[in-house]
């Protein structure tokens, strides 16, 4: 009987830990879609949050006139990019590999994203 117990209580504490480990990587598999903003097309950065057709044109043309970005901060070089819309677009903006994001990110969304990637920078201060 209590070999049994015992055997119980080591599944229910795998299965908790199991639990515990898909929570934690919940966000970063929620960010993974993703736009490479040094190879995407206008139409890949208009799903973008806060980015329209308009400002989508000005990133294609500041990239083709300054060559690829280094960092997505770098989208603040670009007229009609300031601090808060570069908030929402970090967790979807990279300068390196695939373009993945496939449909627009609504604002509710995006400012989940961002709050999720600022307690996570918190975290990493606090150590």
């Amino acid at each position: 009987m209590q070999a049994k117990k015992t055997e119980t209580l080591k599944t229910v504490t795998t299965l908790l830990a199991l639990f515990a480990l898909a929570l934690a990587a919940w966000p970063a598999l929620a960010a993974e879609e993703v736009v490479n903003i040094n190879d995407a097309a206008a139409g890949q950065l208009a799903l973008l949050p806060r980015i329209g057709p308009a400002l989508a044109e000005r990133i294609v043309a500041f990239r083709d006139e300054n060559g690829k970005f280094s960092s997505p901060d770098d989208l603040m070089l670009v007229r009609g990019i300031g601090e808060k819309t570069m908030e929402l677009l970090r967790p979807f903006v990279r300068t390196s590999g695939e373009t993945t994001l496939a449909s627009k990110v609504s604002l509710s969304r995006a400012e989940e994203a961002a709050a999720d990637a600022g307690d996570a920078e918190k975290k990493d201060g606090e150590g």
